[in-house]
């Protein structure tokens, strides 16, 4: 069954749809550090401006993306944290992968030159999404937080820009 997938930015209307979406990943224990959904305007101030898109097929956000500063040295205002979370009944389907590439090409024209992501060793469809479009492993970053009382390793990934080079 082929999906009519349009991809927007997230407005305040859809917001309710992509926290769910969040929670969702929240509650597999292998997406996030984060343990709660941030409201709207927390999630406003964590991402950098026209940088959260969501994918939707009718009105049903299906998954979403966003890009993060990684810090606020100028040094790096080309470089940002990529996150991105799918509605498990909608995982297998392509919609990440169509979320990845309409936010690299974004990533471009807003002259963002490094993406980076942190992911679970245990996600292994984010893996294979990240490593599918692009991203290539720099190392493992041991024990680096705890989520629930357990020391995690994340996996970071990165991809660089051939276009702003």
């Amino acid at each position: 069954m082929m999906l009519r997938t349009h991809i927007r930015p997230i407005q305040q209307q859809d917001y309710p749809q992509v926290q769910s979406v969040y929670q969702k990943g929240i509650e597999t224990g292998n997406a996030t550090f984060q343990t709660m959904v941030k409201d709207w305007e927390g999630w406003q101030k964590s991402v950098l401006p026209h940088t959260g898109y969501a994918a939707f097929e009718g009105e049903t956000v299906m998954g979403w993306v966003s890009l993060s500063p990684v810090s606020d040295r100028c040094a790096y205002k080309g470089v940002a944290e990529l996150s991105i979370y799918i509605a498990p009944e909608y995982q297998g389907k392509g919609i990440g992968k169509q979320l990845l590439k309409f936010i690299l090409e974004r990533a471009e024209e807003l002259g963002i030159w490094t993406l980076q992501a942190g992911v679970f060793p245990e996600n292994i469809e984010s893996t294979r999404l990240h490593t599918g479009c692009g991203f290539r492993v720099v190392g493992t970053r041991a024990k680096i937080g705890k989520l629930n009382g357990v020391w995690r390793d994340v996996t970071l990934f990165e991809r660089r820009s051939s276009k702003i080079f």
